[in-house]
């Protein structure tokens, strides 16, 4: 399954963002394959701050349906200071529809 979705990055947290996710930590990464995440990529568009983030997972998870884990609810805490986000510190997150795919 591939699942993409937008989020919005804060003015001037561009090479931060990018720096915090060349050193994604560990547990943080093996938590995402064991949820089936098995190709991750976030796109920046550096105009506008959008990030375009997407997956392919095994099954219907995904990064999505991590929040109520303790290691997502931290990095949510750690990468809050960059980005928009809920009050619970989780992204603001828009799922984007799929309206074409070729392989």
């Amino acid at each position: 399954m591939r699942k993409a979705f937008v989020m919005q990055l804060k003015k001037g947290c561009e090479q931060e963002y990018i720096k915090r996710h060349n050193e994604i930590w560990p547990e943080l990464k093996a938590l995402l394959s064991e949820s089936g995440v098995y190709d991750y990529t976030i796109f920046l568009d550096r105009e506008s701050g959008k990030l375009y983030a997407f997956q392919r997972v095994k099954g219907e998870g995904g990064s999505q349906s991590l929040g109520s884990n303790p290691i997502v609810q931290k990095w949510w805490a750690y990468m809050a200071d960059l980005m928009e986000t809920h009050p619970d510190n989780a992204p603001i997150s828009i799922p984007l529809e799929e309206v074409f795919h070729m392989d």
